[in-house]
């Protein structure tokens, strides 16, 4: 999630008009980015059945690439002040790359026209609510606080279900999860506006280190969308 703890140079200015669209932008063409390294490398492994099998042939390798990605989430979200911003992109565009190869498992077990109907629905569905988060003058930091502890509770319902493997629970879980980032997408586009707005200058650097760890958060927002939706929407091969 987006890290609030990072603190901005205060500034008696605020961005324009033209430059808070600026930003959302440049936060938006990050995140595209990352998709479509994510997209590109799912792609060509699933296409490479000797890569599957070295990647999903031991659960080990799995844990390993999960672990990684949740450390680069921890370095860009946590050491962003320490992080140049050049620094910072490199590692989300790693983590893209990771991911994409976690992703990858989603073309062994769904249809082709099934994850492009649900990629979408989803890009449809994220692109509504953003721009509901970034246009609202609804405060919604409230809701955030209360979807955040849904997510948490979210969490450790899915780690019981591995568990459990309650068919019951899974689509509850689903039907949960599509709601919690729905409204996460419209939460975190609201508190990177709201950032942007203390801004003093777009080619600061603190503007470009904004820029990708908006794009970080809306990412994991999409992502975490798409594959709840897919689990209603996936057609298995």
């Amino acid at each position: 999630m987006f890290n609030n703890s990072y603190a901005y140079p205060a500034s008696g200015n605020v961005l324009t008009k033209a430059e808070q669209n600026l930003l959302l932008r440049s936060v938006y063409n990050w995140m595209t980015l990352g998709l479509f390294v994510s997209g590109l490398t799912a792609y060509f492994v699933a296409a490479s059945p000797a890569i599957q099998e070295m990647l999903f042939g031991n659960s080990f390798t799995v844990w390993i690439l999960f672990l990684i990605e949740l450390g680069l989430v921890f370095t860009i979200s946590g050491a962003i002040r320490r992080l140049s911003s050049g620094t910072a992109a490199t590692l989300f565009l790693l983590f893209s790359f990771i991911n994409g190869l976690t992703l990858s498992s989603i073309f062994l077990i769904y249809t082709m026209t099934s994850i492009a109907a649900t990629f979408f629905v989803t890009a449809l569905t994220f692109g509504v609510t953003s721009f509901y988060g970034y246009i609202t003058k609804t405060d919604l930091t409230s809701i955030g606080k209360y979807l955040f502890m849904a997510l948490i509770g979210l969490i450790i319902a899915s780690v019981v279900n591995i568990f459990m493997h309650s068919s019951g629970l899974n689509w509850i879980i689903s039907y949960a999860g599509i709601i919690i980032f729905v409204g996460l997408t419209a939460w975190d586009t609201q508190k990177i506006k709201r950032m942007g707005e203390q801004m003093l200058d777009r080619n600061d650097e603190n503007f470009k280190k904004l820029a990708v760890l908006g794009s970080l958060t809306l990412y994991l927002d999409f992502i975490n969308l798409f594959l709840f939706m897919l689990n209603f929407m996936g057609r298995r091969d």
